[in-house]
């Protein structure tokens, strides 16, 4: 139990620690975060797209 409580003691001090980011950062990060899922997600659906034309043509 004592090791738990000193982990938990740990962990309050790390976390005072942290600098969290401003409103203004977290709308950036989360439009580069979005930006970056649209951008895969198009090029892994176009290149699916495209492996699944050739697979149909070599038929």
């Amino acid at each position: 139990m004592k090791k738990l409580a000193r982990f938990l003691v740990s962990v309050k001090k790390e976390l005072k620690k942290v600098r969290w980011p401003g409103k203004k950062e977290m709308v950036k990060y989360s439009i580069a975060t979005l930006t970056f899922i649209l951008f895969f997600s198009v090029f892994f659906a176009l290149g699916d797209l495209i492996i699944a034309a050739v697979k149909m043509m070599m038929k």
